[in-house]
C-alpha cells in the first residue's frame, strides 16, 4: 500500500512522470518545475503524493486563493487504480483547506475525461453548469 506525504519540491520529477502517463490530464508552462516549486511553497500542506517503492504513484495538486480552494492533477497510476487511492490523497487535501479556514473547493476536470463524472459525483462532489472558466496566457 502506497505511502501519502506532502508534495514537495523533491517529488515534482516523479509527478511530472506520472502525469505524463496518465490519461486526460493536460500539462501547461505553470506545471514546469519552478512553477510547480512556486506553487508549492504558497500552498504548503495542501498537496500530496502517493509513493510506493519510492516511485510517485499518485498526485493530488491542490491550492487556494484565500476564499476558495481548486484541485488540479488528481492522478494515479494505473496499477494503483481502485483502491481508494484518489480519495485519500483528495481526503488528505481538504483536511489543509479545511485547516486554513477555506470552506468550499472546486475541481478542474477536463469535460472530455471519461473517468470524471464516476469519481467526482460518486465521492460527493457536484456538477455545475452555470459558471464557465475563461483563461488567458500572458
Amino acid at each position: 500500500m502506497p505511502t501519502i506525504a506532502e508534495f514537495t519540491a523533491r517529488e515534482i520529477e516523479g509527478a511530472l512522470a506520472l502525469w505524463a502517463e496518465t490519461d486526460h490530464l493536460g500539462l501547461t508552462p505553470e506545471d514546469e518545475p519552478v512553477a510547480l516549486s512556486g506553487f508549492l511553497q504558497r500552498n504548503p500542506g495542501l498537496s500530496h503524493v502517493a509513493i510506493d517503492e519510492g516511485r510517485v504513484v499518485g498526485t493530488v495538486l491542490c491550492g487556494h486563493d484565500g476564499r476558495r480552494g481548486y484541485v488540479h492533477h488528481i492522478a494515479v497510476a494505473n496499477a494503483y487504480r481502485r483502491n481508494n487511492l484518489a480519495s485519500r490523497l483528495i481526503e488528505r487535501a481538504l483536511v489543509g483547506l479545511q485547516s486554513s479556514g477555506i470552506a468550499k473547493c472546486h475541481a478542474l476536470v477536463f469535460r472530455d475525461n471519461p473517468y470524471a463524472e464516476l469519481f467526482w459525483s460518486r465521492t460527493g462532489w457536484q456538477l455545475r453548469d452555470d459558471v464557465w472558466v475563461y483563461s488567458k496566457r500572458m
